[in-house]
């Protein structure tokens, strides 16, 4: 597990439950040097003094908030320690709430919260009690240099802490596209499309392609190849919207039907080979 990057209490009424907090995801992402084209000469980043004409060692760095034009207050690490904020080491979860409540648009980023020795059991007892209601927690807590409102959920033996949006940092969406009408045959057949590709979700089946892509790329130019581009998709006409939506439901029947012969030819090879052994 990565290092705990905060360490406090989950305040539950009078209860206290010593945790830590770690980042439950990490990135994938591949990532690239800036490079000089004629000399693939990696191009350095400077922490730039204007003024001085000349680089800023990191330790020299503060804080400043930008109060008026060109006009700074700086703020540094022992000033954070001075806020008047609970959050800055409790959890208090204030609320219990239902999660479809929650739109996702809110969630920022998970945490997974683990129990200090001494709070394994009033841990496992709000687990347990979450599970029994089927309710989430809302709460605050200050991480780095912000208070952030936050949803606390079970999932598995685990608490798992979602950082939440504030209302007033959700952009409006603008205007809305015209609804148009529609007919209910149209209707009917939509609704069929999406029963024909209704599934459990199944996070495992999907796989990042273009990172996948990308690496290719990488690995055929290090051995001097070279890959051919792929066309371009070409652009598809207009068509009538029964039309598609009636292709689009003869697509999805036709590949739950080839899914399902393929999985009854591995159920018939996994039982001929148990039969074999």
């Amino acid at each position: 597990m990565p290092r705990a990057i905060w360490k406090g209490v989950i305040s539950f009424g009078m209860v206290s439950i010593p945790i830590r907090l770690f980042p439950a995801t990490e990135s994938k992402d591949i990532g690239f040097r800036q490079l000089r084209r004629d000399t693939n000469t990696r191009v350095r980043m400077l922490r730039w003094d204007p003024v001085e004409e000349q680089e800023v060692p990191y330790e020299e760095i503060v804080k400043g908030y930008e109060y008026a034009k060109d006009r700074y207050v700086v703020i540094d690490d022992e000033d954070l320690e001075k806020l008047p904020l609970p959050t800055k080491h409790t959890i208090e979860l204030t609320a219990f709430v239902e999660e479809s409540e929650i739109d996702p648009v809110h969630y920022e980023k998970s945490y997974y919260l683990a129990p200090e020795d001494a709070g394994t059991k009033p841990y496992s007892l709000l687990i347990r009690a979450m599970q029994a209601k089927g309710l989430i927690a809302i709460a605050k807590v200050a991480i780095r240099t912000k208070e952030r409102l936050c949803a606390l959920r079970v999932r598995g033996d685990q608490l798992i802490l979602e950082t939440l949006y504030y209302p007033d940092e959700i952009r409006e969406p603008g205007e809305s596209a015209a609804v148009d009408e529609v007919s209910e045959e149209e209707m009917e057949m939509a609704r069929a499309l999406i029963e024909m590709l209704e599934q459990p979700f199944d996070p495992e089946q999907y796989k990042d392609q273009y990172r996948e892509a990308l690496m290719t790329i990488i690995e055929a130019k290090l051995e001097g190849q070279e890959l051919a581009t792929p066309e371009a998709a070409a652009p598809q006409p207009a068509v009538d919207l029964m039309a598609a939506l009636r292709a689009s439901v003869e697509a999805a029947k036709a590949r739950k039907e080839a899914e399902a012969v393929s999985g009854d030819n591995g159920a018939t090879a996994e039982k001929a080979a148990v039969a074999a052994d």
